[in-house]
């Protein structure tokens, strides 16, 4: 038996972690210390040497602890941890998941480059694009679910900065419409656009799916991106981000993040590797629950239409049944829905939740239900909104692990008030 050819579910448990390291515990303890002991200035030296990039660590050479805004030991097992899901060959554990998105930003995009992006996205990192980095003379360029790869590569082309590009940045399935992009049509348009002298990257917010159910590293993105908050973390109690990758592009997305300093915390890291012990059972009692929910709510007379994954197999056009076919191993736990009535309806449906709770995360244990158009979408312009099906008849629902029936008939009662 192959102890690292094991599921990542069962190596959760134990992965990385010497328990003969830390006085025989089960579990990794918190190391709630902001520095580390050297045994000797030759050993100091050679850990500043790896970690500030001025030489390449050999193989199989451990090299020890420095500095908790450099290292860690919770964050570099959870990190270890973290790349079994994905594949990756590194990882980096952030404070959120804005601050990783921002970051692989920063860290890819100059003064003068062009950003391609999907649209829709989490309203925060529609934000960072359309208001922060033009403030660094960074142009953007959105495209929608329905355009074609030659209708996007014509847009960049009409730009007039096509030479520019040099980061793709998409959310699939898109936030809050589930809408699906193309991961492989993506990494088409970086190859088409990469020279000898400057190669475009391709980074995927998989928020929305979290690490069980989507795996864009394997579809040619470069980079994978997380709100650790939501399915990862999974308990609504604690807020981090994690981007992966090869080790060559994790070393600038970390060095960025040295000195930034915007690494999670030693006790966010412990306690993300508790959840992810549970992360695969969780996940899977979400999903089933949530393809109950999404039948319930395209029957009901009251809503004119659900935007869930399930569907996409027997209502989906040809391109979407592709995508979700290649790219997706559940229809995960995620579903919005057009209430009629607009506003007014949404609201008073909202207000009369009982079991679901009222907020805008995602991924957690509980039921959680928002207006997007006037919260998480908030600061995108009406127009934008509209031509995306964000409109004031959406909500957004992230199904919880609680009982299915329970779940529907607080989603009826709700209802029948409407």
């Amino acid at each position: 038996m192959n102890y690292l050819e094991m599921k990542p579910e069962s190596l959760m448990m134990t992965f990385g972690y010497k328990p003969k390291l830390s006085e025989g515990a089960l579990k990794c303890p918190i190391f709630q210390t902001s520095t580390f002991v050297f045994n000797s200035a030759m050993e100091g030296k050679r850990f500043f040497e790896v970690a500030y990039g001025l030489s390449e660590a050999s193989e199989g050479e451990e090299l020890g602890l420095i500095y908790s805004r450099l290292n860690n030991p919770d964050l570099e097992i959870l990190e270890n941890r973290l790349c079994l899901w994905d594949k990756a060959e590194d990882c980096a554990i952030f404070e959120s998941g804005m601050s990783a998105i921002s970051t692989v930003m920063l860290e890819f995009l100059n003064p003068g480059d062009l950003l391609l992006y999907s649209r829709p996205v989490y309203g925060g990192t529609d934000h960072f694009i359309n208001h922060v980095l033009k403030k660094f003379n960074i142009e953007s360029i959105g495209f929608s679910p329905d355009d074609t790869k030659e209708s996007i590569i014509e847009k960049i082309k009409q730009s007039g900065k096509a030479e520019k590009l040099s980061l793709i940045h998409i959310e699939t399935p898109a936030n809050p419409t589930n809408a699906l992009i193309d991961i492989e049509m993506c990494a088409a348009i970086k190859k088409e656009f990469s020279t000898g002298e400057k190669q475009v990257f391709l980074s995927v917010d998989n928020t929305y799916m979290g690490p069980m159910w989507q795996h864009p590293l394997k579809h040619g993105a470069d980079l994978v991106i997380y709100s650790a908050t939501k399915y990862i973390g999974g308990h609504s109690d604690l807020i981090a981000g994690a981007v992966l990758g090869s080790k060559t592009l994790m070393n600038r997305v970390k060095g960025l993040r040295t000195f930034l300093g915007n690494m999670a915390a030693p006790f966010t890291g412990w306690m993300l590797m508790r959840s992810m012990e549970t992360l695969k059972v969780r996940t899977e009692q979400q999903a089933k629950n949530a393809s109950e929910i999404a039948e319930f709510l395209r029957n009901h007379h009251k809503i004119s239409k659900v935007y869930y994954l399930g569907f996409i197999p027997e209502e989906g056009d040809d391109v979407q049944k592709e995508i979700y076919k290649k790219q997706y191993t559940s229809a995960g736990a995620m579903i919005s829905f057009d209430i009629k009535g607009g506003e007014k309806a949404a609201f008073k449906f909202l207000d009369s939740l009982k079991l679901i709770k009222l907020a805008v995360s995602l991924g957690g244990t509980e039921s959680l239900a928002e207006h997007p158009y006037t919260m998480t979408h908030a600061d995108v312009p009406n127009d934008v909104k509209n031509k995306m099906f964000i409109t004031e008849n959406l909500i957004r629902l992230s199904v919880g692990v609680e009982y299915y029936e329970d779940i529907i008939s607080d989603i009826k009662q709700a209802l029948d008030l409407v």
